[in-house]
């Protein structure tokens, strides 16, 4: 399979591998108050012309590619130091979570600019709106690991074509978007009817 897929693909399929088919998979989207707050935060990330502050340009929106990862996507900011540093800084709305999506989706974007620009990159930028600062994160060895492992799940994903099976989790799925075209909660055969009978009865 030579086809490149995008880098938030990797987020949504750490947070759900449900969720990441139905969106790159079945091309189902629907938006609710949590992607909408989401999608401003980014817009207005990129709504920015490019900057010079003293030691340090900063650019937005900018496209990125890893040919070995076969990934594109686009930073929110990447700030260009006179030192030599390159620093991605990726947008999110909430707060930092348990889980490592956030974190393996900043790392693909340093990943790419490492390939593009032809140098280390050490360390990006999460900014939570409901925070409002940033939260360092440094591309250690393992945090590579995960994200070229996470890339090759997300292409076999893509290229199996199959939906996987749903499981409500219920801090996972109620803030979904996706939740009524997943049906976390139905049941899929007669084993699982029966299952879920039993449990609703008293």
């Amino acid at each position: 399979m030579d086809e490149y897929a995008p880098i938030s693909a990797l987020q949504h399929l750490l947070y759900c591998e449900r969720q990441c088919a139905l969106i790159h998979l079945d091309r189902e989207w629907s938006e609710n108050r949590f992607t909408a707050e989401g999608r401003v935060l980014h817009e207005n990330a990129h709504s920015g012309v490019h900057e010079r502050r003293p030691g340090v340009r900063i650019t937005r929106g900018l496209a990125v590619v890893n040919r070995h990862l076969r990934l594109t996507g686009q930073c929110d900011i990447v700030e260009f130091h006179a030192d030599g540093r390159i620093i991605p800084v990726e947008y999110k709305r909430g707060r930092p979570k348990e889980h490592k999506a956030d974190e393996v989706q900043l790392c693909a974007q340093a990943m790419a600019l490492e390939e593009m620009m032809e140098r280390e990159i050490n360390v990006g930028y999460l900014y939570y709106g409901e925070k409002r600062r940033r939260t360092e994160i440094v591309f250690n060895p393992s945090l590579r690991t995960l994200t070229c492992q996470t890339a090759d799940r997300l292409h076999a994903l893509l290229a199996q074509g199959n939906l996987p099976q749903a499981r409500y989790i219920a801090a996972r799925c109620r803030n979904c978007s996706l939740i009524e075209r997943c049906q976390p909660r139905v049941p899929r055969n007669a084993g699982e009817w029966f299952e879920t009978s039993l449990r609703a009865q008293p």
